[in-house]
């Protein structure tokens, strides 16, 4: 089928991406599901800093490739399946697309961590499928199973989980990425306890859900840090006690409010420098948490005597070290009972041919989340 897909196809150039158009909205062959795949029309879609991360040219990528990782969308196509099993979804339903496929068998998947999945990491970095396969006819590679800055994707039946399909699309996106993260990073590796006091740097959309998870965790304070003050106002309208700008003395500031430090605190930026940042924050015998993702010759440096003497730990979490075919459809709930108010977290809707210009939106700290929404594409 031809549908029309905005592709990358350098990475690296510079900024406005208005001018120098590092995604090219273009039509494409798309090839049908195999087996174990489905066919799906993208509903919305959501602009994030691991796209950006691509664009720029931090997190290299094999090129061109169909960029977008976090959507929803309905199922108009099942590839073939085994006879015996059946097939896991059906023409018609709302699924979230998770962006790492986890094939259930590694060893990672056996223990509980599909978020590390061995073939679905092999297949991510080589932009393929969880087959290895690729379904653009054209040779595009996929990012990260999904290729959602599309009118169809190809998807490994892996990365798709069932929700609601009273939930607005637009919506359930973010589900994909900003709130499985966020939420995760907060609920399952920071594991936030009422009482607990939190600090959040870095207010993208994955920091916001995870400030709105301490939050429905029971935090009794929680600190937002960001460089943009208009983050930090919504940081505060969500429920942050207090909001701080970004800088050098911004350790003493968490560490005066919480009296020694946070009891939790979670860095969304990538930038080995506010990580640093967020351990000194931590209070002793804490938990410093980190999803971002720096650039992979970035080095951190740390008094290593700190995590003996002061029984300090530092985490990386992945995916918010979820499980998302479990925790997608719960953390569904716990907005639809208004204890993550994932609507806040929208800050625009483009059309698909805007997303140079939402690109630079996202680079400049101007926006929260973006959704390329179908309807308006």
């Amino acid at each position: 089928m031809k549908v029309n897909a905005a592709v990358l196809v350098a990475s690296g150039v510079e900024r406005p991406y208005a001018d120098s158009r590092p995604l090219r909205v273009t039509e494409l062959e798309l090839d049908p599901p195999g087996r174990g795949e489905i066919l799906v029309r993208i509903g919305a879609a959501g602009l994030c800093h691991s796209d950006l991360s691509v664009i720029n040219g931090s997190r290299p990528r094999p090129l061109p490739m169909v960029l977008g990782h976090e959507a929803a969308g309905e199922v108009v196509e099942v590839g073939p399946t085994d006879d015996i099993s059946g097939a896991e979804f059906a023409v018609g339903d709302h699924v979230v697309l998770a962006f790492v496929p986890a094939c259930g068998s590694c060893r990672m998947c056996l223990a509980g961590r599909p978020a590390l999945c061995e073939p679905g990491a092999v297949a991510n970095r080589a932009g393929t499928l969880l087959s290895g396969e690729r379904r653009w006819r054209g040779g595009e590679h996929h990012h990260l199973g999904v290729s959602a800055f599309a009118e169809y994707a190809v998807v490994s039946s892996k990365s798709a989980v069932r929700v609601d399909p009273s939930l607005p699309l637009e919506l359930a996106a973010l589900f994909g990425c900003a709130v499985l993260t966020g939420a995760g990073a907060a609920f399952h590796s920071a594991e936030v306890k009422p009482g607990e006091t939190v600090a959040v740097f870095g207010l993208g959309g994955v920091g916001l859900a995870a400030l709105l998870a301490a939050r429905a965790a029971g935090a009794s304070q929680i600190v937002a840090v960001d460089i943009v003050q208009g983050k930090l106002d919504l940081a505060a309208r969500l429920g942050a006690s207090h909001a701080l700008v970004g800088g050098e003395d911004v350790v003493a500031a968490v560490k005066d409010l919480t009296h020694g430090g946070a009891d939790k605190v979670i860095d969304t930026t990538g930038s080995e420098h506010v990580l640093a940042q967020a351990y000194h924050a931590t209070r002793v015998g804490g938990t410093t948490v980190t999803v971002g993702l720096p650039h992979p010759d970035r080095q951190l440096v740390l008094p290593a005597l700190s995590l003996v003497a002061e029984e300090r730990t530092l985490k990386g979490s992945y995916l918010g070290s979820s499980v998302p075919r479990r925790d997608i459809p719960r953390f569904v709930q716990l907005y639809q009972a208004g204890l993550l108010p994932v609507p806040e977290l929208v800050s625009g809707r483009l059309r698909l041919d805007q997303v140079n210009e939402g690109f630079d939106q996202l680079a400049s700290g101007e926006a929260v989340r973006q959704v390329i929404v179908a309807s308006t594409s």
